[in-house]
């Protein structure tokens, strides 16, 4: 391999100049969004930016003269090849729950040296473990500015792809309905409002659809809702004024999406929010106001939707009696191609696979790309 032509070790000194420009010594880059979502518009892969690996998870470090990927045992053959030849050492870790990137961390960096991190791709509880090691060992963490922006002037924008109405039959319950049920569970808190950061939740909690993220049908939002109302805060021009009304009707403004950590931050003393430190970034929780209670629990939202109804298991199974049907379509037209002594690959079978799929009703697309491995 001619590694002179990568791009890798080019991206890692531009943000390496950005290290030394700040006084950072090394930029911790997580598999995450502003929603801690696993699978992450491009906007936010910038650990695939700066090292190659595409992998759904693993966790970049980068300091002055170092970087390392961590990433656990479902990943080593695929980042052995991609890190090849970008500067990027691979560590082998034993589940993604692994901390040893901390270590990592704590081993390369001076006493009062200087770890950064995008505080709005930062999980909550993740940031108090990391807030935690870096003090025990004399290294300051700083969260601002996203050194990733000057490095990375090419970055993709936010995605632009319409928000749709998830409606009936599939559709079981009105989303007032859902936000009344919310709000029952807000309830036994005292909570006065409840932030809502994770695609899926919004999702439900909404009657909403989108594709921002691949294999998921979900949009870019934040929700907060409060005892007589709820706010959505989206990309311009991704709800129409049909539902934009509708959702009014409902009792759901839609406002820009940028203006989330400015609501939260305007929240006053009496307020009481309901937080799940899980589904949160450290980001959005440092903007609230310090005279605002915060009670941290798992969003209600995520234990609701996954109690189904009568209803819903129906269309669960109906589902996957539609993703057996195009399974055995599959697996015939499969055989008969290796009766006919057809040359199949990875990518033919794909092909196959994905177009029996489509064929069946109500396709709307893979929950996740086709995993497929030959031996010939």
């Amino acid at each position: 391999m001619d590694t002179r032509t990568l791009p890798w070790p080019m991206r890692l000194q531009r943000l390496r100049d950005q290290l030394e420009q700040h006084g950072v010594h090394a930029l911790l880059v997580p598999s995450s969004d502003p929603h801690l979502s696993e699978y992450l518009p491009p906007r936010w892969q910038a650990r695939q930016w700066l090292c190659g690996f595409t992998g759904s998870m693993g966790t970049l470090v980068v300091a002055r003269d170092r970087a390392a990927l961590f990433a656990d045992a479902r990943y080593w053959v695929q980042a052995e090849a991609q890190l090849a030849g970008s500067g990027v050492e691979l560590v082998r870790i034993a589940s993604a729950a692994s901390t040893a990137h901390l270590d990592w961390l704590v081993e390369q960096l001076p006493h009062g040296g200087v770890a950064a991190v995008d505080a709005q791709v930062l999980g909550l509880a993740a940031a108090q473990t990391l807030k935690a090691r870096l003090a025990a060992a004399g290294i300051a963490l700083r969260t601002a500015p996203d050194l990733l922006d000057a490095a990375w002037p090419e970055r993709s924008a936010l995605p632009l792809q319409p928000v749709y109405a998830h409606r009936e039959p599939h559709a079981t319950q009105p989303r007032s309905a859902r936000l009344a049920r919310v709000r029952e569970a807000m309830a036994p808190h005292g909570a006065t409002h409840h932030f809502v950061s994770t695609l899926d939740d919004i999702a439900w909690i909404t009657n909403l659809r989108g594709s921002d993220v691949s294999y998921n049908p979900v949009f870019l939002a934040h929700l907060l809702i409060s005892a007589h109302d709820a706010t959505l805060y989206v990309g311009a021009g991704k709800v129409d004024a049909t539902l934009a009304a509708r959702l009014s009707a409902d009792g759901i403004t839609v406002a820009p999406y940028a203006g989330a950590p400015a609501a939260l931050g305007r929240l006053a003393r009496h307020d009481i929010l309901l937080v799940d430190p899980r589904r949160l970034t450290y980001g959005l929780r440092s903007v609230v106001a310090d005279g605002v209670r915060v009670i941290e629990s798992i969003n209600p939202s995520t234990l609701l939707k996954s109690r189904k109804s009568p209803e819903e298991a129906a269309f669960v199974r109906e589902a996957m009696a539609e993703d057996g049907a195009a399974m055995c379509e599959f697996y015939a037209g499969f055989e008969a191609a290796l009766a006919r002594g057809e040359r199949l690959t990875e990518l033919s079978v794909d092909e196959r696979l994905t177009a029996a799929r489509a064929r069946r009703k109500g396709f709307v697309g893979l929950s996740f790309s086709t995993i497929a491995a030959w031996q010939g």
